[in-house]
């Protein structure tokens, strides 16, 4: 049986004022989205977008949340399952390398 993963990306409609030339959040996560799909078996990924200026249901959610303004982190941000891989403009690099590390298999491995 092959696990779920979940990528989760916390950010906000207004762009990060701290983070010049970052992309939107929205379009980060509509972007790993495509960008994984074309190159990872996307069957067992699961996304999740977290606006983090409204209320959260999650308790997880809204900690991290909190975390984000105490902390005056960039975002978006990035979670791999459980390990944050992305603040502020994120790499597909590093994103890629925790799907694989997830043992994600790639497109040509599952034909």
């Amino acid at each position: 049986m092959t696990k779920e993963i979940v990528i989760t990306v916390y950010g906000a409609e207004q762009i990060c004022a701290s983070c010049v030339g970052a992309p939107g959040s929205i379009d980060t996560y509509e972007w790993l989205q495509a960008a994984i799909g074309r190159k990872y078996e996307a069957d067992h990924i699961r996304y999740e977008y977290v606006d983090i200026n409204k209320p959260q249901q999650d308790e997880k959610h809204q900690e991290f949340v909190e975390r984000i303004f105490e902390e005056d982190l960039f975002y978006p941000i990035v979670f791999v399952n459980n390990d944050m891989v992305a603040e502020g403009i994120p790499r597909l690099k590093t994103i890629y390398e925790a799907l694989n590390n997830n043992d994600v298999k790639l497109l040509e491995e599952t034909k």
